[in-house]
């Protein structure tokens, strides 16, 4: 419906007061007749397209919209080319163009709305300076810029405002982050996460945000050591990512009880040492991500006790020794991701965890790491997946019967250690199984036939073992090359060159192992090139925190989750190769 005709309808064009959701090939001139309009949003009307009023209405345009408050041109897809008479509603308290396709430098004529609020001009191609004239907005809490083209160092004239929101996350900016920042004692999200060239070190100034729920300071060039009063000065700090930069030291400690820690991500810094036992006191965790250091230690025992825990991601660091059984009742029994892939761990396959680990034995619906009054866009992403992954370590003996209770692991990867012994046919069970790697071991034996009843497999190796016989036939496993299965000198059939006698011939497919739920579920869901297939040798867990501005007038922010980075990327090594040399024989 027009605006005309939904005015006429529903109210009086001059009384109007609020006007949502308008559709069509552009904005009707008559919205802009209503004098007591006082919200104006045209979010997600993807239909809605061309520009303001031409220039024969120029004077009146925003003229009579003088008692607008709040204006939202969020992914509408409009071109705005009198973008300046913006600057005529002086009683705008929250002004949103976010997604709108705008560039060329931050418009000038915002300095005159000094009662807003807030800004969100984030997802546009704004480029330059970020303006000084921001901080004559003294009103301003809200600020969103991310995702931009904005270069140069943060202006110290935001240190003038009051802000409650500030995200400056993908943008070009360089420098290390004033000290001015951390005077906004208001602060609940702050966010300057790849913005590649900022520098420097994070000042323990920062532990005087003490109500900041949300920081994330990923992706960037930041180095020096993590402030130790990070652990223990705020009772509020819910996410905390630090990942992907050049920090060095140990991971700060203690870590203060009744802290409301959700999420941490010290992911691809430098950090050494051990892991602090104080993180039990983190009770609300559920997220853990501190791969890709050179943390040298044993398996953390005590993590298991943490009762929220749905991530564990240790890879590529210096863990060392057994992994042996649970040293607690219900260990890890909410884990869904559990990656300890390229470190030295040694000794048998931990049988004992993997009759703990009870969310990876059924699928459900539950989401991970929420926050009140968000919804979540990956949601099904973080509550259907399940990977575990033990790759590139010095696992030994067989693989144990008990890991058929795993049926809802979606990625498996035990590779690159010497595991001997059958394939188990229980990994026929794996109903959602999408990836399965066990190559560069010693197993021995045929290849289980129940594998090819796997529907979902779309990522097999089992290359570079002592596998012999028929390879299985049908379904998945003929869209496997041989790729899959080269390093098996006595594996014959499709699609290896090695043709079979009558006596390996492959025996005939057992019955269909599918629980019908769990497959219709997964038929609903998301496709797995959301998230990525193909793992070689353990998988880049980069979960880098996102979170989105909640749009609307009360409360001003919400946090969100996998907004970023739910980037489970593959990375295969070459074959023959192993993280501490050649591969055993």
């Amino acid at each position: 419906m027009g605006a005309h005709g939904w005015c006429n309808s529903s109210c009086s064009c001059c009384n109007c007061q609020w006007l949502l959701h308008i559709n069509g090939n552009q904005p009707n001139n008559n919205i802009f007749l209503l004098p007591n309009l006082e919200e104006l949003d045209l979010t997600y009307n993807d239909d809605l397209t061309g520009s303001f009023p031409s220039s024969n209405v120029k004077n009146d345009f925003f003229n009579n919209l003088k008692l607008l408050e709040v204006l939202v041109l969020r992914n509408s897809n409009i071109t705005r080319s009198n973008l300046f008479l913006i600057g005529d509603l002086t009683h705008l308290t929250r002004l949103d163009l976010a997604g709108s396709n705008l560039s060329g430098q931050v418009p000038s004529s915002l300095t005159n709305l000094v009662r807003l609020q807030s800004l969100y001009l984030d997802n546009n191609n704004f480029s330059g300076r970020i303006p000084e004239f921001l901080g004559n907005l003294t009103l301003l809490e809200n600020l969103g810029l991310s995702n931009n083209q904005l270069s140069r160092p943060i202006p110290s004239q935001i240190s003038t405002l009051s802000l409650k929101l500030f995200d400056m996350s993908k943008n070009n900016l360089h420098g290390p982050i004033p000290s001015s920042i951390f005077k906004q004692e208001n602060l609940e999200a702050l966010s300057l996460a790849s913005n590649s060239k900022l520098t420097g070190e994070i000042s323990p100034s920062i532990c005087k945000l003490k109500f900041l729920p949300l920081l994330d300071l990923s992706n960037n060039s930041l180095s020096g050591f993590i402030p130790q009063c990070l652990g223990n000065f705020s009772n509020s700090l819910s996410v905390l990512n630090l990942g992907m930069n050049n920090l060095q030291g140990t991971i700060f400690s203690p870590f203060s009880k009744r802290n409301n820690l959700k999420y941490l991500n010290l992911n691809g810094n430098e950090l050494e040492g051990k892991i602090p036992s104080s993180i039990i006191n983190c009770i609300m965790l559920q997220v853990l991500d501190l791969g890709d250091n050179k943390i040298e230690d044993t398996f953390p025992y005590f993590l298991e006790t943490l009762p929220e825990l749905y991530i564990l991601a240790l890879k590529s660091n210096k863990l060392h020794g057994f992994v042996n059984s649970p040293t607690t009742k219900n260990s890890f029994s909410k884990l869904r991701v559990f990656d300890i892939s390229n470190n030295n761990l040694s000794g048998s396959l931990p049988i004992g965890y993997f009759n703990s680990f009870e969310a990876m034995m059924a699928s459900d619906q539950n989401p991970l790491v929420t926050w009140k009054g968000v919804v979540i866009e990956f949601e099904k992403i973080q509550s259907t997946l399940r990977i575990l992954d033990l790759s590139n370590n010095s696992f030994t003996g067989e693989i144990p019967k008990e890991i058929g209770k795993l049926k809802a692991v979606r990625q498996l990867n035990l590779s690159h250690n010497s595991l001997t012994g059958h394939i188990q046919s229980s990994l026929g069970m794996f109903t959602n199984l999408e990836s399965l790697d066990l190559s560069s071991n010693l197993l021995t034996g045929r290849i289980p036939v129940q594998l090819a009843d796997l529907t979902f497999l779309a990522v097999l190796d089992l290359s570079h073992n002592r596998l012999e016989g028929a390879i299985p036939t049908g379904k998945q496993f003929n869209t496997f090359n041989a790729s899959s299965f080269e390093g098996n000198l006595d594996l014959c059939g499709f699609p290896m060159p090695k043709e079979c006698n009558n006596d390996e011939a492959p025996p005939l497919q057992p019955s269909n192992f599918h629980d019908g739920d769990d497959s219709k579920f997964f038929g609903e869901g998301f496709g797995w090139k959301a998230v990525a297939i193909g793992y070689g040798s353990g998988f880049v867990f980069g979960v880098t925190m996102g979170y989105v501005v909640f749009r609307t007038r009360k409360p001003a922010w919400f946090l969100k989750v996998v907004e970023d980075q739910w980037n489970l990327k593959a990375r295969r090594p070459k074959k023959n190769a192993r993280r501490n040399g050649a591969r055993r024989n």
